[in-house]
């Protein structure tokens, strides 16, 4: 076939199926298949086919189909096809009981055109929801990864909360099944934001859609707020529970994206626990990934124990001499402990694609809610109204006792007698509220002899009345739609809400630096006659301990340096005087040198340091002058300045031939400063005469509550400046107490009550509920630097910290309660009240009767700045000169 006629067959005319049908056969295999408007072309086997046209429009509806019959949701059910028809099916099946879930599968194949695998995996899927559906059986478990068991072997019914909220045949839009022989529901008429509770995942032909399920109690919450005109906010919430950051979530619009991570405790120094798993992770997968991590050298783990039944459990025992906190950052930044979810909130409206966010979502979801209430309330307003009429036409009837008429009983056929009744019914017109119809009377007609018998007058008169109430009622609630529908969202909430309590809390998370936190799994060495670095050179000078994402930083003779790539080996040159672990953003690492600019120039001096630079790029330490040489050469990882004893070549008349220099006189500057002028003179060597002390102070340290880690920026609480051997308390509401060091990679509790620098002179004042005594206790001690947890209350496990503070002269007040209500509040002077002792002392009982509360007072006292006050005022208070305040313990009777 030539060209042109392939473009005519393809620009035909459609034919018109009554044509097609007395189309002779041989003709009818060249006509339009009724989804394309390709035509085949006729011809024998020889022929060619041009698959333009097919590939255009077939694959078109192909896209078409799978984007609304298959992958992505309605917004307004939340609902694949495949679900709704599971539902529909398990509502006709519905009798209360528990059904086979084969039974439902070859059920749902009335509905559903595909196989009964896809029927399957979509009905588990819709039970490990926990929403829709009660299940019984081995339905897989969500934890672990675990399948189901055998449609055979299982059973589901629709929960309570489904037949209550998805279901009602007078609001649904119906059409015919795949094969017409049953009636399907177009869209459930669900009242609920149901797409947001459960989530959805699906891959079309060209699209996809993901959106993360959110809580129950606060959809419900925003869709009242949305009812009222408030604002809300919807967070992603899973049954897996774990940490979730939505900083970046983005409603979830397409673009966002949010971090999940799981919940990493420590059992002991030596072990960590995972309870709960990111979304869309399994322990088994979870598990996995730490084994490869630790395959790669990227952390270091013993072994691990999965004791995963109701609730994740896994167990990572690590190998000896590994930091647990360090582990834990590693486990983040190297497995699947944490990552990245990108939602797309895509769904089907009015047969299209949109992509749309939560918001959007639920206020369309909180407006089909009240659109079906109303309609609801309309159709029950009408039932009410006919029931009424109806049942004043008939007390009508027969009150008047029109049956009896002789016109009614002697009328010839069914049309006279109507007529008649007709006739009798017009004066009572008034009271009914509408025209009476002939199928009315045809109604009346057939009331039997013995329920008129039966009639009673004021049980009629009472249903009338009911009805009128009932009428009222809806028409009322018809009137202030809104707040019905907020109290249909309430009602939910108050009946439900209870078993859908927020499994994911909201963190914001620290970004983890792969570098700091890789295992050193590797060892550098360096060969430097050779000029080559690596770690395959095993039998050349060790440098240190590295991973194989380090990166190295090189300082050579020349006064260049570079930072390059960990490899197994790689040539970077000779007269390599320094290599070392570069850190990035590293300003307490502090290089003092002493170069020679050029080969016969001046020698200067300078203090720098590298806090960033691009990889493999050369730069220099000195001003460039070709013949520079580096002659002394230091790292300082907190800054220190040493000093150094410079040595003259001797020279006539030269009166000095060495002098001392300390580096602590040197200002720190940039790294491209030339520094500053140490000598004119010729140098013959530099050596180390005395170490130094860090220049750069402390380290000023604060605690971000929000991610309960420390950091060197800013964020958060300010713990004060650290030296190196500082030491850090925590403080737990449940009375334990450790110190930790300051390094950013050690993780805290989120129940802490006090964060701060360790102080081992602070005497703390603790007032204490004592359950083995059943009295509130006083005591003071002070805390003492340990690794290990320690409990100041006491090892009852009743025991409740009423207050605790750090005051050196608190006062405490008892406020009584119970029976004891009527005291006067008892205040004591706790530095009068009890000595200092151990903190696993008991302390001394306040009182024995009923304690409301214990609150601080305002001290009287305050410790002096100058101590030379102190000692001036504590001599005053011996000589009885200063009144002490303790009189109030004895003032206030009990």
């Amino acid at each position: 076939m030539t060209p042109e006629e392939i473009k005519e067959q393809e620009e035909g005319e459609d034919i018109l199926p009554e044509e097609q049908e007395n189309a002779p056969s041989e003709e009818r295999d060249e006509q339009l298949l009724p989804h394309s408007g390709y035509r085949i072309p006729a011809g024998g086997a020889d022929a060619i086919h041009h698959l333009s046209g097919m590939y255009q429009n077939w694959f078109l509806d192909y896209a078409s189909y799978v984007i609304l019959e298959r992958a992505v949701p309605h917004i307004n059910d939340g609902l694949k096809p495949v679900q709704r028809r599971i539902l529909h099916s398990m509502k006709r099946l519905d009798d209360g009981r528990y059904n086979k879930v084969a039974n439902i599968i070859g059920h749902t194949m009335q509905f559903h055109p595909h196989g009964d695998a896809s029927i399957g995996d979509a009905l588990v899927q819709l039970g490990q929801k926990d929403l829709l559906i009660d299940c019984q059986g081995n339905w897989g478990n969500i934890l672990t990864g675990d399948v189901a068991a055998a449609p055979r072997y299982i059973e589901a019914r629709l929960s309570k909360f489904a037949l209550e909220t998805l279901f009602n045949p007078k609001t649904t839009q119906w059409k015919l099944s795949y094969d017409g022989r049953n009636q399907e529901p177009i869209c459930l008429p669900v009242k609920f934001p149901l797409l947001l509770a459960q989530g959805v995942e699906g891959i079309a032909v060209g699209l996809s859609s993901k959106i993360l399920p959110h809580n129950f109690n606060e959809l419900l919450d925003a869709s009242i707020a949305y009812l009222k005109g408030e604002s809300f906010t919807l967070y992603p919430d899973f049954q897996t529970g774990g940490y979730i950051d939505v900083s970046r979530y983005n409603d979830g619009e397409r673009g966002g994206a949010v971090k999940v991570r799981a919940k990493i405790g420590k059992l002991d120094n030596r072990t960590l626990v995972i309870n709960e798993v990111p979304y869309g992770r399994t322990t088994s997968t979870l598990i996995d990934s730490i084994l490869k991590a630790n395959d790669k050298g990227k952390i270091k783990i013993r072994k691990i124990d999965d004791n995963t039944a109701r609730d994740a459990e896994i167990l990572i025992h690590l190998a000896p001499g590994v930091s647990s906190d360090k582990t834990i950052d590693a486990l983040y930044a190297f497995s699947d402990c944490e990552i990245s979810i990108s939602p797309n909130c895509c769904v089907i409206e009015n047969n299209k694609p949109y992509f749309l966010n939560v918001s959007t979502v639920l206020r369309h979801s909180t407006d089909r809610t009240l659109v079906l209430l109303r309609t609801e309330l309309e159709i029950r307003k009408s039932e009410l109204e006919e029931t009424l009429f109806y049942a004043s036409l008939e007390r009508i009837f027969i009150e008047e006792r029109i049956y009896k008429d002789k016109e009614f009983e002697n009328a010839r056929n069914m049309d006279e007698a109507a007529e008649h009744i007709e006739l009798r019914l017009q004066p009572f017109a008034p009271q009914l509220i509408r025209e009476v119809t002939r199928d009315d009377i045809l109604r009346l007609m057939e009331i039997k002899m013995g329920r008129i018998l039966k009639f009673n007058a004021d049980k009629s008169d009472e249903t009338i009345a009911q009805l009128k109430k009932d009428i009222a009622l809806t028409i009322s609630q018809l009137a202030d739609i809104v707040n019905y529908t907020v109290a249909w969202f309430a009602m939910l909430k108050e009946k439900y809400g209870a078993d859908y309590p927020r499994h994911t809390e909201i963190r914001s998370f620290d970004t983890i630096e792969a570098t700091t936190v890789v295992e050193a799994n590797e060892k550098l060495y360096i060969n430097r006659e050779e000029g080559f670095i690596g770690t395959a050179l095993k039998k050349d000078e060790f440098i240190c301990n590295c991973s194989d994402i380090d990166d190295l930083i090189l300082f050579y003779r020349d006064g260049t340096y570079k930072v390059i790539r960990v490899s197994e080996k790689i040539f970077v040159g000779k007269n390599v005087i320094y290599v070392s672990i570069f850190k990035r953003n590293d300003s307490r690492t502090i290089y003092n040198v002493i170069y020679r600019d050029g080969r016969a120039g001046s020698n200067y001096i300078k203090r720098f340091a590298v806090t960033g630079v691009t990889r493999d790029k050369e730069y220099t330490l000195t001003r460039g002058t070709e013949g520079s040489r580096v002659l002394y050469f230091s790292a300082n990882p907190n800054g220190e300045a040493e000093t150094v004893k410079v040595i003259l070549k001797p020279k006539l008349r030269q009166k000095t031939l060495s002098f001392e220099k300390d580096f602590s006189e040197i200002l720190i500057k940039g790294r491209a400063s030339m520094g500053n002028i140490l000598t004119k003179s010729e140098i013959h060597k530099v050596t180390l005469k005395q170490k130094g002390i860090s220049t750069l102070g402390g380290r000023m340290v604060w605690f971000d509550r929000d991610v309960l880690r420390l950091n060197y920026d800013g964020r958060g609480e300010e713990l004060g400046e650290f030296q190196s051997d500082g030491l850090i308390l925590v403080i737990l509401k449940n009375g334990d107490f450790y110190t930790t060091g300051f390094d950013l990679s050690n993780h805290y509790e989120d129940t802490i009550l006090l964060i701060e620098r360790f102080d081992s002179r602070k005497i703390w004042t603790a007032a204490l509920y004592d359950a083995e005594q059943k009295y509130p206790y006083l005591k003071r001690f002070p805390l003492e630097a340990t690794h290990k947890k320690q409990n100041f209350l006491g090892e009852y496990p009743g025991n409740v910290l009423y207050l605790l503070t750090d005051e050196a002269y608190p006062r405490i007040e008892v406020v009584f309660g119970g029976n004891d209500s009527f005291r006067t509040p008892l205040v004591i002077d706790a530095e009068a009240f009890i000595g200092v002792k151990s903190f696993k002392a008991k302390g001394k009982r306040m009182t024995t009767c009923e304690v409301a509360t214990v609150n601080e007072l305002e001290p009287l006292r305050f410790l002096p700045e100058n101590p030379a006050e102190g000692v001036e005022k504590a001599a005053e208070e011996e000589d009885g000169y200063e009144d002490s305040g303790q009189m109030n313990l004895f003032n206030n009777e009990i």
